[in-house]
């Protein structure tokens, strides 16, 4: 029998899982949204503030900031999805892709901050 919840590939898939994990899971899912709303907030906040001068660096960063933000919920949904998935199966979850890059992104951030800041 098809589920009636979207998206079917997920809740079409093995049994129910405990709740308890499946409302674990939505918290992470929330967690990266709410890192991916503090990462725009970020980008917009860089590019509103408008320090004099350096203007190519400050519109990188802020850019960057809302694009890291942006790939941050897309790959939330499909982390959700895939850890919603194997929980529904019986089989491992997913390895975190994102992280190793979310973090690349933010050390690349921070470094093009400092440069506005100290020059």
């Amino acid at each position: 029998m098809t589920s009636r919840r979207w998206p079917h590939g997920v809740y079409d898939a093995g049994s129910e899982p405990d709740p308890r994990f499946t409302l674990a899971n939505e918290r992470t899912f929330l967690a990266w949204i709410r890192t991916s709303l503090g990462l725009m907030a970020g980008g917009v906040a860089v590019e509103a503030v408008g320090l004099p001068g350096h203007g190519l660096l400050r519109t990188v960063l802020a850019v960057a900031l809302l694009l890291a933000g942006v790939l941050c919920a897309g790959a939330a949904f499909f982390r959700w999805a895939a850890a919603e998935r194997a929980m529904r199966l019986g089989q491992p979850l997913p390895g975190p892709v994102l992280l190793p890059l979310l973090g690349v992104v933010l050390v690349l951030a921070g470094l093009a901050a400092v440069l506005l800041v100290l020059l």
